[in-house]
């Protein structure tokens, strides 16, 4: 059965009363799953769920803030929400995740979890107290990752060129402006809205612009750089990234990310970049998941972006929501561009 709460305060007061309903024996604990056919009296196709779940097994984790991820088409109805989560342990009988440990895991829309530790990550040792915990979804997490690899090495961006990446004031494109003017190259960014740009501008982008007021795309991104584009970091697919793909330079590289501008289409997918253009220049697009990046090359990319914004090297800006029964909220208006910077929902 899934239960529907019009109330946002009401639906809070349960979900305090029940997280602190923790027995020896079991937990009661809320998730979001996703509803195809039907609408929540929200307006949203998320339904609110109770599911018992039983800490004396493993650990139990109660999460403290949480993200979404855009992936319901893997999703069947009845599914809880993909996302990751910033979480406390607050019991355990595993040795290595004792009481009080904070970790991150892909544990989905939900306030309480079981794990057996195999899919869950340590804050990095050497996380300072004066940094929001929240960031390990964020600049020093898997958005963070994302712009490290796909710039790094997917581009394999190299100080002096031209890089142009879209949806630039988001959790990701933020962090891919800020490394590449860590390695000394001229950025590009395209946002949605004027305040977005201030924000790229503050971050050190040689060019910002509001996608959504100029005249033309073309002539706009001629303008930033007239000799062209050496890499692209596309967050948003469609007929921008084809706008782009026509002013790259020879040899160019291209790392797609996302499609953004795609995600919600019920027709045909929108035609891609003229062959012309791809084969003649000799462009390289490719498609990744940050996931690929395992192990110490992962630790270290952490270890780096952890570092950088200590510094104040990167900067960020997180749009934060209370409340884990606004999760789906939170989620469409990250979907419509209202957050700046990286959305979070503070459970």
């Amino acid at each position: 059965m899934f239960i529907f709460q019009k109330n946002p305060i009401r639906a809070k007061s349960y979900l305090y009363q029940l997280s602190s309903c923790i027995s020896p024996t079991f937990l009661p604990s809320w998730i979001w799953v996703l509803l195809l056919y039907t609408l929540s009296p929200s307006g949203f196709p998320f339904g609110l769920k109770l599911k018992t779940v039983f800490p004396q097994m493993l650990l139990c984790i109660n999460a403290s803030f949480c993200f979404s991820r855009i992936a319901a088409r893997k999703l069947k109805e009845g599914d809880m929400m993909m996302g990751e989560q910033v979480a406390r342990v607050i019991e355990s009988k595993n040795a290595a995740f004792p009481t009080g440990t904070i970790v991150v895991a892909l544990l989905g829309w939900t306030t309480h979890s079981i794990s057996d530790g195999k899919n869950l990550e340590r804050l990095l040792a050497e996380w300072p107290d004066t940094l929001p915990l929240s960031l390990t979804l964020g600049t020093v997490g898997m958005p963070g990752l994302t712009a490290y690899f796909g710039l790094l090495d997917i581009c394999g961006l190299k100080g002096g060129e031209t890089v142009m990446v879209n949806a630039a004031a988001g959790a990701v494109g933020s962090v891919v402006g800020q490394i590449a003017k860590l390695k000394g190259c001229k950025v590009v960014g395209a946002a949605g809205s004027d305040e977005k740009v201030a924000c790229l501008k503050k971050y050190g982008f040689d060019v910002a612009f509001n996608y959504k007021t100029i005249e033309s795309l073309e002539e706009t991104l001629k303008k930033a750089s007239p000799e062209g584009y050496d890499c692209y970091f596309d967050n948003v697919g469609g007929e921008f990234s084809n706008a782009v793909t026509s002013q790259m330079k020879k040899f160019g590289r291209i790392a797609i990310c996302g499609a953004i501008s795609t995600y919600n289409r019920t027709g045909p997918p929108p035609p891609g970049p003229p062959p012309e253009v791809v084969i003649y220049n000799e462009l390289c697009f490719q498609g990744f998941i940050v996931t690929r990046w395992q192990g110490e090359v992962r630790q270290k990319a952490l270890r780096d972006l952890l570092k950088w914004v200590s510094e104040g090297k990167i900067q960020y800006h997180e749009h934060i929501t209370e409340g884990f029964e606004n999760m789906p909220a939170a989620f469409m208006g990250m979907l419509k561009g209202e957050n700046l910077g990286k959305a979070i929902v503070k459970a």
